[in-house]
Order: C-alpha cells, then sequence, then structure tokens
C-alpha cells in the first residue's frame, strides 16, 4: 500500500498508484477529499497535457498547489487521466 503522507496526516492510500517519471499517481478515488482544495493554478506537460492542483488542508495549515492531476490527457498519458501526483514537502512511502 502506497501513502501519502503530509503534516503527519494519510491524505492518500492505494495499491494501484501508476508511476510516471519517478512520481506515484493516485487514483481520483483514493484521496481524502476534505484535504483537497482546487486552486486556478496550471501547466502544461508537452506528453501528458494541462494539469491542474490542488492546495493541501491540514490541521490549519495549507500546501499550496502540492498535489497536480491531469483532467483531460492526451492519448499517450490515458492511464493517469484524473489520477493525482504530489510534491512540495508531500512524503510517498
Amino acid at each position: 500500500m502506497v501513502k501519502a503522507i503530509w503534516n503527519n496526516e494519510v491524505i492518500a492510500e492505494s495499491d494501484a498508484t501508476i508511476v510516471i517519471e519517478g512520481n506515484h499517481y493516485f487514483p481520483p478515488s483514493s484521496i481524502k477529499q476534505e484535504y483537497f482544495k482546487g486552486t486556478e493554478t496550471h501547466t502544461k506537460c508537452p506528453w501528458k497535457g494541462v494539469a491542474s492542483y490542488y492546495d493541501i488542508e491540514v490541521d490549519g495549515d495549507v500546501n499550496k498547489d502540492a498535489a497536480w492531476y491531469y483532467p483531460e490527457v492526451s492519448e499517450l498519458a490515458k492511464s493517469i487521466k484524473g489520477y493525482v501526483a504530489f510534491w512540495k514537502g508531500v512524503e510517498v512511502k
């Protein structure tokens, strides 16, 4: 079971993550929605598409744009459509 942990809280866990470019992408159903808030941030990956971001909030602390996902993907990245990945101090183990 792979877990994403931030601020001593498990914010996602799954035994069905997909690893791409060293990042674990978690199925949408595996994240604990109460810790995630959508943002207006977007970035573009040349082969995956346009990423959208979430702020993560645990116990009043906010980790800005610490999770991302691709709501629409290219044909090459269809396996991770909607899946969520982490950075900015989120521990994935």
